[in-house]
């Protein structure tokens, strides 16, 4: 059993600014949008965690991701002072803290489903695991999408700064896009050290021999 010590640190961050994240948030409809999948990782990541550990890189990317979300939400995405000032630091158009966030939402994803395969499933390292992989990713943007227009169907302009458009009529393109570079970057640049670390957790019980 891998150590509690990062899992715990990490946690007790993510609660801190879960905490922070929650009193006096611009929009209370928009921040419960936003946080939900926080919301839903946390527990799910305690309640498995004795018998499914995750690797310590999957472990601090999706504290990273919980973070952007978190001050996201708190924020809206349009509206993040960071996000500001990457903006007039690189002279962009508009405040790209969404565009971070769907970044990642394909960076971290793809971390966690080449976990899943690889720990519980046949797929090995090689280029079919990473074919999967970015189509999950590009699968989960576009699900991501469709919750996004389901929202804003159902709630109308209540889902406005929940959708963070900020007038670009390619924002949705735009979106499954920067999920899929992410996806890409992360398989790139991490799979070598991803694979070290899953080799010292247990693969899962139904495909251990």
């Amino acid at each position: 059993m891998p150590s509690a010590r990062l899992p715990l640190a990490l946690l007790a961050a993510t609660l801190a600014v879960l905490a922070w994240s929650a009193v006096g948030p611009k929009d209370r409809f928009t921040w419960w949008l936003e946080v939900a999948p926080v919301l839903l990782a946390i527990p799910l990541i305690a309640a498995t965690w004795r018998r499914f550990p995750l690797t310590p890189l999957l472990l601090v990317l999706a504290f990273v991701h919980a973070l952007v979300l978190l001050v996201g939400g708190h924020y809206t995405y349009a509206e993040v002072p960071a996000g500001f000032w990457i903006r007039d630091t690189l002279g962009l158009s508009r405040n790209p803290w969404d565009r971070i966030g769907h970044f990642l939402q394909g960076f971290e994803p793809a971390i966690l489903a080449r976990e899943i395969l690889l720990r519980t499933s046949p797929l090995r390292p090689g280029r079919w695991l990473f074919v999967i992989v970015c189509a999950i990713c590009l699968a989960f943007s576009a699900f991501y999408e469709l919750i996004e227009w389901w929202a804003a169907a159902a709630t109308g302009e209540a889902a406005d700064a929940f959708l963070g458009t900020q007038g670009d009529i390619w924002d949705t393109q735009w979106d499954m896009f920067l999920a899929l570079l992410g996806a890409l970057s992360a398989l790139v640049l991490l799979s070598r050290v991803h694979d070290r670390q899953v080799e010292r957790l247990p693969r899962s019980k139904s495909h251990s021999g």
